[in-house]
């Protein structure tokens, strides 16, 4: 295949600093590789391939999960110092495009699940490629990956188009009451791997408020502290660290909240 590396650059991310290599395949669908370390021999690198979603990946979209999978795959490579979190663009909607996926959205508020929605509107309910996702993964110099997925079809379509796939690990995640419908679908009627943990009835609304209150009245605070900055001594500076540690404490509770 004839692809084109455009650019790479370093990339610091909450997780870890990744090098950015973006690929541009005669499609036009931008593949960015987020690579963690050195690839060296290029055997059993965890990899994960995710597909472009961006009401979820961007938008925090709540109807499935791509966001987590996509933040914990970003964790799990960037701990293990060597590995690749390959984002694919021409995925979205498992391949339908962007517009299709909000039509199908329209279907499923009406009751279709979204294999049925995407037959509606006369689409596949997985037309998704990975011939030039493997390209990529070999211009990195990848030999065989341990891959990061739900997914069963994504690991037979990486080997189909010639990636060794050693071995797949999954990301679990939680489903919560807006997206436990569609997380099941996947799982009766594509095979992939459920998420495991209990659906919440509903997501508690006063105690995000009261950790977001919480959060904010401890920066206030510090904001206040660091106005008084010359008058502190070295005992009050440890208290400064107590009052910081507290807030950030508040700040991991919201997104233990928001991000479950």
């Amino acid at each position: 295949m004839d692809l084109t590396e455009a650019v790479r650059v370093p990339l610091p991310t909450p997780y870890g600093v990744f090098v950015v290599h973006a690929f541009e395949p005669p499609t036009g669908n931008v593949h960015i590789a987020l690579v963690s370390g050195d690839i060296g021999d290029g055997e059993e690198v965890l990899t994960r391939l995710h597909s472009e979603c961006l009401t979820g990946d961007a938008l925090g979209s709540l109807r499935c999960d791509c966001g987590v999978q996509l933040r914990q795959s970003m964790r799990l490579v960037a701990a293990e110092g060597r590995g690749i979190v390959l984002y694919a663009t021409g995925h979205e909607g498992r391949g339908i495009g962007l517009v299709n996926k909000l039509r199908a959205y329209v279907l499923q508020d009406e009751g279709a699940d979204t294999v049925t929605a995407n037959h509606a509107l006369g689409m596949p309910a997985d037309s998704r490629r990975y011939d030039e996702s493997a390209a990529v993964l070999d211009a990195l110099g990848v030999r065989s990956v341990r891959l990061l997925t739900n997914n069963p079809s994504k690991a037979h379509g990486l080997r189909d188009c010639g990636t060794v796939v050693t071995d797949v690990v999954g990301l679990p995640t939680t489903p919560q009451h807006r997206n436990a419908r569609y997380l099941a679908t996947k799982s009766q009627r594509m095979g992939h791997r459920r998420p495991g943990g209990p659906v919440p009835a509903e997501i508690d609304g006063g105690a995000i408020e009261l950790a977001i209150h919480e959060a904010g009245e401890i920066e206030r605070c510090r904001r206040e502290w660091r106005g008084l900055a010359g008058f502190l001594d070295e005992a009050d500076e440890e208290a400064e660290h107590l009052l910081a540690g507290h807030g950030h404490r508040n700040a991991e509770r919201c997104h233990l909240l928001l991000d479950a």
